[in-house]
């Protein structure tokens, strides 16, 4: 397929036809490692640090969220290879072909947040990286012209699409792995592995603030549970459940390299929570130039596995915009955010605040419709989900006007709680202390969207028709335009 890396991708959310379906879990594993093996997840590497731990507990903070995000993120890697599109719509089986747009939803708040995570800290490093070669502070001029360089090339990896994407994944994994560890040779000689963190807490004790770090590496997994899908699709459904389990599972624990090299860094900086510029700052002048690289490579990477998802699940909610509109449409938007929140606002406070809606939002998400493929026994109704795409209705999945209020029921509740109970510098609820101050909003969400979806499926059945040993009632769709029910 390499002769199409350079062709504008023409697939938006429609089924991916099978003869293209010619990746393989490796593929996924490439796509789900190299979007993390960057900048902006050594910056969430940081943040431990910056919160006031030592390594020691900085390092078995972060290695209790990725592993259990990891593990809740592992599922969503099975729709996309029998669905053939994204899992927001492919969440259309569960929520309904109209309420798939809570899926439409968290994959924007996600693709904003981590576009701008990714450009912001790439920006910086390349503008710090130049300051220590050439003695040149070109401010914010600089910092702005990275930014929209970043920015620019990141849409046009976009635009080309899934195949150009691989390719740049595949570099970045490679690069990204190489510098990282080369970076041993560059700070070795610095680094304590006994550091004693700075004895203040960011939640004023330590339980609470351990708890946050922990949620602060999990969001990083948990990001990517409403993109799987978008590089999934291209797999076919005959490989195993194991091997699409384990792509991004170990993708996600690859991912303890860039975490760990943060957390690293954080201790031989001057001041955590302003990491880029100490970072440039302590580095050797020699590893400058793989700094730059890093940046680079590594703000395209994550730029482009967050924004090409959600340009191709919104022009499936406008179906006027096309694959390419939609994306240059949420790209923009993503570039005002950066600029606005860079030099108008807090960044650092503005993304922890988005990491915490992240996890809460998209994980009782996930956690019903993995509940939901079990029940279905893994049968989806490939047609049936386009219902809404396509400007019809009816169908398996059509429910009341287009939700499954069973869904919604314990999406909602689930969702709610979980904000009520967190406990962050940012988003603190007025259930925060309900544990002491330790934050329990992820328990809190996961176990109600595990309880009340079941419940609620068992005291009110849903349709028959939503099962594979049931006839089809896609005989019986109306092929009315969606207007015309309005």
């Amino acid at each position: 397929m390499s002769d199409k890396i350079t062709e504008v991708e023409q697939h938006g959310i429609a089924p991916i036809p099978p003869e293209e379906q010619t990746s393989r879990p490796r593929d996924l594993f490439r796509m789900a490692f190299g979007g993390a093996n960057t900048f902006a997840t050594i910056i969430l590497g940081t943040l431990p640090i910056a919160y006031g731990l030592s390594f020691r507990d900085a390092a078995l903070a972060t290695a209790l969220g990725v592993v259990v995000g990891g593990l809740v993120l592992a599922p969503m890697a099975l729709f996309g290879p029998r669905t053939r599109t994204n899992n927001a719509v492919s969440s259309g089986a569960h929520f309904g072909v109209v309420g798939r747009c809570v899926g439409s939803f968290l994959s924007l708040l996600t693709a904003i947040t981590f576009f701008a995570i990714s450009v912001w800290v790439s920006g910086d490093a390349v503008a710090g990286a130049a300051q220590r070669l050439f003695g040149f502070d070109g401010g914010a001029v600089l910092r702005a012209v990275a930014y929209g360089v970043i920015a620019i090339a990141t849409l046009v990896v976009c635009i080309y699409g899934y195949r150009f994407m691989l390719l740049v994944n595949r570099v970045a994994v490679v690069l990204g792995t190489a510098i990282m560890l080369l970076g041993v040779l560059a700070y070795g000689g610095s680094f304590d592995p006994g550091y004693a963190g700075t004895g203040t807490y960011a939640l004023g004790t330590f339980w609470p603030t351990f708890t946050l770090a922990a949620l602060t590496a999990l969001a990083n997994p948990i990001s990517f549970g409403a993109f799987l899908g978008d590089w999934a699709r291209y797999i076919p459904s005959s490989f195993s459940k194991r091997s699409l389990l384990a792509a991004p599972f170990l993708a996600q624990v690859a991912t303890l390299l860039p975490f760990g090299f943060g957390i690293a860094t954080a201790t031989l900086v001057a001041d955590p929570a302003d990491y880029i510029t100490g970072l440039t700052a302590v580095s050797p002048l020699w590893y400058a130039i793989p700094l730059i690289v890093v940046a680079l490579i590594g703000g395209l990477s994550t730029g482009t596995t967050s924004l090409y998802g959600t340009g191709l699940d919104f022009s499936s909610i406008f179906p006027r915009l096309s694959r390419v509109q939609a994306t240059l449409l949420i790209g923009t938007l993503s570039v005002a955010f950066i600029f606005i929140g860079n030099f108008a606002l807090d960044m650092v406070s503005s993304i922890n605040a988005f990491a915490t809606l992240i996890v809460l939002c998209t994980s009782p998400w996930m956690v019903i419709m993995m509940i939901g493929f079990v029940q279905r026994r893994g049968f989806y109704d490939v047609a049936d989900l386009q219902v809404f795409n396509e400007g019809r209705k009816g169908g398996r999945y059509w429910f009341a006007r287009g939700v499954n209020w069973r869904a919604m029921a314990a999406w909602i509740p689930a969702t709610t709680l979980g904000l009520l109970c967190a406990n962050t510098p940012m988003i603190a609820g007025p259930l925060r202390d309900i544990a002491g101050g330790v934050d329990v909003s992820l328990l809190v969400t996961l176990v109600t969207a595990a309880v009340a979806y079941p419940v609620l499926v068992k005291l009110f059945p849903e349709p028959p028709e939503v099962f594979a040993s049931t006839p089809a009632s896609s005989a019986v769709l109306q092929v009315e335009e969606w207007a015309a029910e309005v």
